[in-house]
C-alpha cells in the first residue's frame, strides 16, 4: 500500500497536469476560432476554381498540346501522395488517421502493380509513414516553429509537386488530409489533384447551353489558372487540416483534464481512506498500551 507521502506526490503531480491540459485546451480553443474562419472561407474560392476550371478544361482536354497539369501524363503507373499532417502531436488519432488513410492506400496501389511516391506535410505524417515506407518519399516539408502557414508556403509545395510533373516523375497526384467536419469530426480525405477532376455531380445539363468566348484564348488561361488551382487545392488542404488539428487537440485536451479530475478524486478518496487507517490503527495501539500497563 502507498504511503501518505506517495499518494500526495501523486494527488500533486497529477493536479499539474490538470493545469497543463486546461491551459493547452484554452489554446486550441482561440486558435481554432480563426483556424475555423479560413477553412470556410477557403472552401467556396476552391471549388469554385475547380469548376471554372472544369468548364475551362473541357474544350481543351482532347487536344494533343492539353497542359500536362490538365490531363496528365497520359499513364496511371507511377503515383505521387501529398500527405497533409501537424508538426505536433496530443490530438488525438487526428495525425495518425490520415496516416492509415495513406498506408491504406499505398497497399492498394502497389498490389495493383503501381509504384508509389511520397511528399509529406508536416512531421507527424512523415515520421508515421518512414517507418514502413521510407524508400518512397521524394520530400518532406515542415511548418514547425512557424506561427501562421501562408499561401506562399501552399505554392512552395505546389512548384515541388509541378516540377516533378514536368520531370516526368509521376503520372498521377492525389491529396490526403484531414478534412475540417466541427470540433469532434475531423475526415480523412483523399483528392485528386493531378489529372484535373470534374467536380462531383457534374452533369451536362440539357437544352441549349451558353457559348463563351475566352480572351486570352483557353491554353493561356489555363497555364495561369492550373498551377495557381494546384496551390490553393493544398492551401484550402493545410487550412482544413490546421482548423482539425486545433479541434482535435481541443477534444483530446478536455478529454485529459476531465480524466485528470477523475484520477484526482480517486487518489484523494484512497488517501482519506489510508489515513483514516492510519489514525485508527495508531488509537488502537494506544488504548491497548493503556490497557496494558
Amino acid at each position: 500500500m502507498p504511503s501518505l507521502k506517495d499518494l500526495r506526490g501523486r494527488i500533486n503531480s497529477v493536479k499539474s497536469t490538470r493545469k497543463i491540459t486546461q491551459a493547452m485546451k484554452m489554446v486550441a480553443a482561440a486558435k481554432l476560432r480563426r483556424a475555423q474562419a479560413q477553412a470556410e472561407a477557403a472552401r467556396p474560392y476552391a471549388q469554385r476554381m475547380e469548376a471554372i476550371l472544369a468548364s475551362l478544361g473541357a474544350a481543351v482536354a482532347a487536344s494533343p498540346d492539353a497542359p500536362r497539369m490538365l490531363v496528365g501524363t497520359g499513364g496511371d503507373r507511377v503515383h505521387l501522395l501529398v500527405v497533409v499532417t501537424a508538426d505536433r502531436g496530443l490530438a488525438g488519432p487526428f495525425n495518425t488517421q490520415v496516416g492509415r488513410l495513406a498506408r491504406a492506400r499505398i497497399r492498394a496501389l502497389e498490389a495493383e502493380g503501381k509504384q508509389v511516391k511520397l511528399l509529406t506535410v508536416g512531421r507527424k505524417g512523415a515520421a508515421y509513414l518512414k517507418r514502413e515506407f521510407a524508400s518512397r518519399f521524394v520530400g518532406e516539408v515542415t511548418y514547425a516553429g512557424k506561427k501562421r502557414v501562408d499561401f506562399a508556403d501552399a505554392e512552395a509545395v505546389a512548384m515541388q509537386v509541378a516540377g516533378l510533373l514536368e520531370e516526368g516523375g509521376f503520372d498521377v497526384c492525389s491529396l490526403i488530409y484531414n478534412r475540417f467536419r466541427n470540433v469532434i469530426s475531423q475526415i480523412p480525405t483523399e483528392q485528386r489533384l493531378i489529372p484535373t477532376p470534374l467536380p462531383e455531380g457534374a452533369v451536362a445539363a440539357e437544352g441549349p447551353q451558353a457559348l463563351y468566348e475566352y480572351e486570352p484564348a483557353e491554353d493561356q488561361i489555363l497555364a495561369t489558372l492550373l498551377p495557381r488551382n494546384l496551390a490553393i487545392q493544398i492551401y484550402r488542404a493545410i487550412l482544413e487540416s490546421t482548423a482539425g488539428e486545433h479541434g482535435a487537440r481541443m477534444t483530446a485536451m478536455d478529454n485529459a483534464t476531465r480524466n485528470a479530475g477523475e484520477m484526482i478524486n480517486r487518489l484523494t478518496l484512497n488517501y482519506n481512506r489510508t489515513r483514516q487507517a492510519n489514525i485508527t490503527r495508531e488509537l488502537i495501539e494506544i488504548i491497548s498500551g493503556a490497557e496494558a500497563v
